[in-house]
């Protein structure tokens, strides 16, 4: 299946997601949100805007269904998160989940606060920093959206995670590509699952079960070398 308008996002939300009146009025409002807020700051690509339902909030609500397995209780991280997306959306669509935001540009940041402030998101946490600045933490769920590719975000990021902690990565047409190329030193689950708003794109999702990157690996070896 692929949405291919924004009467079938809203569709999708509401029959297979099951959300209900409160949480499409949530969204609605961060749609508008996200318009109002382009027009000061270059969030997202203007001419997406026209279809802002299917091109950013389904395409981020799409990862509470993708998985194939139970998706986990307990928080949910969201690096280089932008405008908000995936994170947001899924804040949005799940208030009793804790959401973390974390993205490196002020006025993203600032905007992601006064977003679920307008919200009424209490569980929603910002942090502006690097990734690699963040506090060591464990999600069981994180999320990343356009943010790094994949060999990269685990070096920065496999702090966060647990053999538990499920992986929800949208990565367009790259998606079969970073995962064919990823070393084989991280072991890992991973599989990619087709994209619900483009037929082209991919969503890598599954679970880190650990393993050292290569540029440890390298350095224990040049160590016992030296030995």
């Amino acid at each position: 299946m692929t949405i291919t308008s924004e009467a079938d996002a809203q569709a999708w939300l509401r029959d297979r997601l099951g959300v209900d009146a409160a949480g499409m009025a949530r969204l609605t409002r961060l749609a508008d949100l996200l318009v109002a807020e382009n027009e000061r700051q270059n969030l997202v690509a203007r001419g997406t805007l026209a279809h802002v339902w299917q091109r950013h909030i389904v395409d981020s609500a799409q990862l509470l269904d993708v998985p194939r397995e139970t998706l986990p209780a307990g928080p949910w991280l969201d690096l280089g998160t932008g405008a908000g997306f995936p994170g947001l959306v899924v804040a949005a669509l799940q208030p009793e989940r804790h959401v973390t935001l974390v993205d490196s540009r002020r006025l993203r940041t600032e905007w992601l606060d006064r977003a679920a402030a307008a919200l009424d998101l209490a569980n929603v946490e910002v942090i502006l920093a690097r990734v690699e600045d963040v506090p060591a933490r464990i999600a069981s769920v994180i999320s990343a959206r356009a943010f790094a590719p994949l060999d990269k975000l685990l070096l920065l990021s496999a702090r966060f995670s647990t053999p538990d902690t499920l992986w929800l990565l949208p990565k367009g047409a790259k998606a079969k590509h970073e995962l064919d190329m990823l070393p084989k030193s991280w072991r890992h689950m991973f599989h990619v699952e087709q994209s619900l708003t483009d037929p082209d794109a991919g969503v890598i999702a599954g679970r880190l079960l650990g393993g050292q990157p290569p540029v440890v690996q390298k350095a224990k070896r040049r160590k016992e070398t030296r030995r």
